[in-house]
């Protein structure tokens, strides 16, 4: 399975988030250090803010925040609320009758426990569990400054 690019950034807001829970972060601070577009990286954040795992303050001096305590946040929930379509093929999906072997297929049944089992793979890992080397994070998003290389 590959995750979109919107699930892939939507980690790496959270674990920045995460990794600096002591202060607010903009969508133009967090798309300079990761050089991410800024447009794609407000779409993501409505994402997140949308299905409650990130807060968003506006006006000055706001920005975005965790809603909840990294400990809390499992890597699963938020593929499964960022991702559009998990299923690995057509008859995993909202499409089981476009296939001739449906009903009768054993790869569907196969796919289906792959899936479950990365699902629950990811279930198991926390954003805790993601940023637990913090200080290096820290590291590494101070050292990407705002405006260095950033994305259009």
């Amino acid at each position: 399975m590959k995750l979109t690019s919107h699930t892939d950034f939507g980690l790496r807001v959270l674990m920045s988030l995460a990794a600096a829970p002591e202060r607010l972060m903009t969508i133009e601070d967090l798309a300079a250090r990761h050089r991410l577009s800024r447009n794609h990286l407000m779409k993501v954040a409505n994402s997140l803010i949308r299905a409650g795992f990130v807060t968003g303050l506006r006006g000055r001096g706001g920005g975005l925040r965790l809603a909840s305590a990294p400990e809390s946040i499992r890597v699963g929930d938020v593929v499964r609320a960022l991702e559009d379509d998990v299923a690995l093929v057509a008859c995993l999906g909202d499409e089981p009758a476009s296939c001739v072997f449906t009903g009768v297929c054993r790869l569907t049944g196969a796919l289906g426990r792959a899936l479950a089992a990365f699902l629950a793979e990811l279930d198991a890992v926390t954003l805790a569990d993601l940023v637990a080397p913090r200080q290096a994070l820290r590291a590494r998003l101070s050292l990407a400054t705002a405006g260095e290389g950033a994305a259009p």
